[in-house]
């Protein structure tokens, strides 16, 4: 199939693809749900069947769906990367309901990312041969991917690539680089007494909490692109009362690996400031960066596919939010995030589709997995050579 031909093809298939988003987004599947994120995967199931040929295999870790696609009787080349849950609750196709009007489409979680798992599914699908790719959708990624971290690693160990079918950044750029994130709270022990009475008798967690709050949010550093946000934020119990405990939560964002430790261990090292106060630290690092060495290759094969297909050039960026290609750069997998759809308001009510880049951007990913398979050199090394 010549590249023009493979374009005519996604677009032609644009109908079926807008058919399949509409299944996929009337279907809510919130994370916080185990039973709406299993009803979400049977869905997700029945649909990538109906394209791929082939029945996903269940895996439930911690009560949690994922779907896994190993395509073929070889080792996988290629890791197709997406997952089915979304942020938005159960009832609220009532208040975004699907529509797909002048070009832009709509829905809770269509952007973020259900048009991506409808392009994995078509691109797939449109393969020569699907031999050597694996395609892995799993069910908690919007709460940072607790039960399927080891699960994505395992899956990428050894891949050529990793291809993450998370939206696109505003005007369509793929996701070169995303920081690292880590996550903590920290618990405060104080002591109680009556705030009018006898307040000096009490150890007050809030005002442990409020010295703690400064000395963490001075370890960003805007220079180097890390930030360190004390977040949410609980104390005492009563009016009256001298706080006897308290706690509050932290978000710090990283560049590299070498300030995703030094964060990390000034938080660990962190003291009480009052006399009979302790500090309790929980949590640490979640997701590492995906640095812009893990997708540069993979980033300049994609632009010279595009300009093959004649569709519109790439661009790329870097991203503050984390995925699972976090994951796969991690562990070395050469990584390229950013492959889904093309629109915006991710997570926010005007979370949209742009309905006219769907059916390129599916031809650039199934060109860009056929370019991949046809590589026959170690993971990795073709990329460099192909570049």
């Amino acid at each position: 199939m010549s590249d023009p031909e493979l374009v005519e093809r996604m677009r032609a298939a644009l109908p079926a693809m807008l058919a399949d988003l509409e299944t996929l987004v009337t279907c809510e599947s919130p994370s916080a749900s185990l039973a709406a994120v299993a009803r979400s995967a049977e869905v997700v199931a029945r649909v990538g069947t109906e394209l791929l040929g082939v029945a996903p295999e269940y895996v439930v870790i911690d009560g949690r769906t994922h779907l896994r696609w190993r395509l073929g009787d070889g080792p996988t080349r290629v890791l197709v990367l997406g997952h089915h849950d979304t942020v938005w609750p159960i009832g609220s196709l009532a208040t975004h309901p699907f529509s797909a009007v002048d070009g832009v489409l709509r829905g809770p979680g269509c952007f973020d990312m259900k048009a991506g798992l409808v392009m994995a599914f078509h691109a797939v699908a449109a393969l020569p041969s699907t031999a050597g790719v694996t395609l892995l959708v799993t069910g908690d990624e919007e709460l940072g991917s607790p039960s399927s971290r080891e699960l994505i690693e395992a899956e990428a160990r050894g891949c050529a690539a990793a291809l993450v079918l998370e939206a696109s950044a505003d005007g369509g750029a793929l996701k070169l680089e995303r920081k690292g994130v880590s996550n903590y709270e920290v618990r405060i022990h104080g002591r109680a007494a009556h705030a009018g009475l006898e307040p000096e008798r009490g150890v007050n967690a809030s005002i442990e909490a409020a010295h703690q709050i400064l000395a963490i949010s001075r370890l960003g550093d805007a220079d180097l692109g890390t930030s360190v946000t004390p977040t949410l934020l609980n104390s005492g119990t009563t009016r009256n009362t001298v706080p006897a405990a308290g706690s509050f939560f932290v978000d710090a964002r990283v560049r590299d690996l070498v300030e995703q430790d030094r964060v990390d261990a000034a938080m660990q090292a962190l003291t009480p400031v009052l006399d009979g106060a302790s500090l309790e630290v929980l949590g640490g690092p979640n997701r590492p960066p995906l640095e812009r060495k893990a997708s540069e290759d993979l980033y300049l094969r994609a632009g010279e596919i595009a300009a093959e297909l004649g569709i519109s050039p790439l661009s790329g960026t870097s991203v503050g939010g984390a995925s699972d290609g976090n994951f796969t750069a991690g562990i070395g997998t050469p990584t390229l995030d950013g492959l889904g759809a093309v629109g915006g308001g991710a997570h926010a009510d005007h979370e949209h589709v742009l309905v006219a880049e769907l059916a390129p951007r599916t031809a650039l990913l199934a060109a860009l997995m056929i370019d991949l398979l046809a590589a026959s050199v170690p993971a990795g090394a073709a990329l460099m050579d192909r570049s």
